[in-house]
């Protein structure tokens, strides 16, 4: 089955051309199932390449899914065109009545400050406390991940001595999770972070289960069963070419940045990167998906009670 999305979205032609099933909503809308609502809290600077990313995983699952993409009331981004924000997200404020089966909370490049800096701090709490009577289960990615972490548990994130930045190897720590089906033992993630959870903080939380786990940089898929909630610090979504974009616009920008390792061929940044990660990307959003399909109530308002 496919996505749902709007015909004038740009990720509406870069998924058909990819083969991912989409769906215009007056197609949709002859169909007689319920899509699953998912809305994608995008923090990111480059919106419209990250709609791509998460679109292209979540519509590649059997199931019709009505992506609704949501920005911070007041934060106002100035790396997307604004008439494309206005054409296709809608604040928080404007959907905060509204259920939603999934939502997703992308990252966001603010590592460097304490939480009680960033700008929409407030907002995004506000956004986490909701997500617990209005989303049926909820994906915090990266820093969006640690923020979730932070604010219901308190667990800290740390600064690292330099970036963790590349393609680094996880081991399945929980085979018989639901949201593992069908993953190997061994799975490579793209990485990107200045900062760190540590694991015996994690353990020091009752009711956190770290899934996915490298002994190089530490806890990457933790799952919160009581805030119905999963969150990833490593990167996924990426695209085969994303680690190369932010290594080469680094290095034109004069920072200090290493060679992304593993990711290259023989580590040599003048070769194209293969993408080794992209069927565990869709193993691991397609089994979320499928979570939210076998527990979600039928009634949108029955969510969250």
């Amino acid at each position: 089955m496919p996505i749902k999305l709007p015909e004038t979205l740009p990720a509406y032609d870069v998924l058909s051309r990819e083969g991912v099933m989409v769906m215009s909503e007056s197609a949709a809308s002859t169909q007689d199932i319920r899509p699953l609502r998912i809305g994608l809290l995008n923090l990111m600077p480059k919106k419209i390449q990250t709609e791509n990313q998460f679109a292209r995983l979540i519509g590649a699952t059997p199931l019709q899914i009505e992506l609704s993409l949501i920005r911070m009331t007041e934060h106002e981004t100035k790396t997307t065109a604004a008439a494309h924000m206005e054409e296709f997200y809608r604040p928080f404020a404007d959907v905060k009545n509204e259920k939603f089966d999934g939502l997703i909370i992308t990252g966001a490049p603010i590592e460097h400050l304490d939480y009680p800096d960033v700008t929409y701090w407030d907002e995004l709490t506000e956004v986490f406390d909701w997500t617990q009577t209005h989303v049926h289960h909820t994906f915090g990615v990266c820093w969006g991940g640690m923020a979730m972490l932070a604010h219901f548990h308190g667990v800290p994130k740390h600064m690292l001595a330099e970036k963790a930045f590349g393609c680094f190897r996880h081991r399945n720590m929980a085979p018989a999770s639901p949201y593992l089906r069908g993953f190997s033992d061994d799975v490579l993630i793209p990485v990107s972070r200045w900062t760190e959870l540590r694991q015996s903080e994690i353990d020091g939380v009752a009711g956190l289960n770290t899934l996915i786990a490298s002994d190089e940089v530490g806890p990457a898929l933790i799952e919160d069963a009581a805030h119905r909630a999963l969150m990833m610090l490593n990167h996924f979504e990426y695209d085969s070419t994303t680690l190369k974009e932010e290594y080469d616009r680094d290095i034109e920008g004069g920072k200090p940045i290493a060679v992304p390792r593993n990711y290259y061929p023989d580590d040599n940044p003048a070769r194209m990167p293969m993408n080794r990660w992209r069927s565990h990307a869709h193993l691991l959003y397609g089994n979320w998906i499928n979570q939210i399909y076998q527990t979600t109530p039928y009634d949108l308002a029955q969510i969250g009670r």
